[in-house]
């Protein structure tokens, strides 16, 4: 059940500010998005394995793979929000880049969203008053329980240990969504999917949704230490 009146989500716009880029929030403050925190904080090891997978397959190959896996996200996003909304994705017509990924959408639907009761909101802006913002793909329900949930598509299938930015992020979401809205949610869900539709999902919840949220208010503190 789609019901976007349960919480108050108020837009927010994106603004400059000494040439970076910044939320400004309904409180009139300026905040560094989930995301900007996050790349800034990167381990040197992170760093460094994205630089040597970028000189082994070449810098022009790297930036097409990369373009081409955001368009076919952005896609897949767009079908995904049509089905929280109206129950129903939408016809991919004959583009075969659009059939693709309205196929990654019907796998991610069928196999991980069918356990969700109810939905708050696609694409929710969220704050922590003065300290970050950011928009999560879903609020809602997850099997009887709040939570904060984000769809990802994948070039090939990923192991747990390789995606804790993403568990680190959930959490983010998870706590400006508590402060600002008075929710408690303590579980974080990812759908994913790859090009040939297999599907994988990943859950943090109790004492590892608390142990990425250490983690992440960590890395709060490391940006404002380093970059503010």
């Amino acid at each position: 059940m789609y019901n976007p009146n349960k919480y108050n989500y108020q837009p927010m716009q994106r603004v400059e500010v000494d040439g970076k880029r910044r939320y400004l929030t309904p409180d009139g403050e300026k905040l560094p998005s989930v995301t900007t925190i996050l790349d800034a904080t990167k381990s040197e090891e992170s760093k460094q394995a994205l630089n040597n997978w970028r000189k082994r397959v070449g810098v022009q190959k790297a930036q097409e793979i990369t373009t081409e896996a955001a368009g076919r996200g952005t896609r897949m996003h767009k079908w995904l929000e049509n089905y929280v909304k109206t129950g129903e994705t939408g016809d991919p017509g004959s583009n075969p880049y659009s059939i693709q990924s309205h196929t990654m959408a019907h796998s991610i639907i069928t196999q991980g969203m069918i356990n969700c009761t109810e939905f708050w909101g696609t694409e929710v802006p969220l704050y922590f008053p003065k300290i970050y913002a950011g928009t999560t793909d879903l609020c809602g329900v997850h099997s009887g329980a709040e939570a904060i949930m984000d769809h990802k598509q994948t070039n090939k299938p990923k192991k747990r240990e390789w995606i804790e930015d993403y568990f680190v992020q959930l959490a983010a979401y998870a706590n400006a969504h508590n402060e600002v809205h008075g929710t408690k949610i303590r579980k974080g869900v990812i759908f994913m999917c790859d090009p040939t539709s297999l599907y994988q999902e990943f859950i943090i919840e109790g004492n590892e949704f608390d142990k990425y949220t250490d983690i992440w208010f960590k890395r709060v503190e490391q940006y404002y230490m380093q970059f503010v």
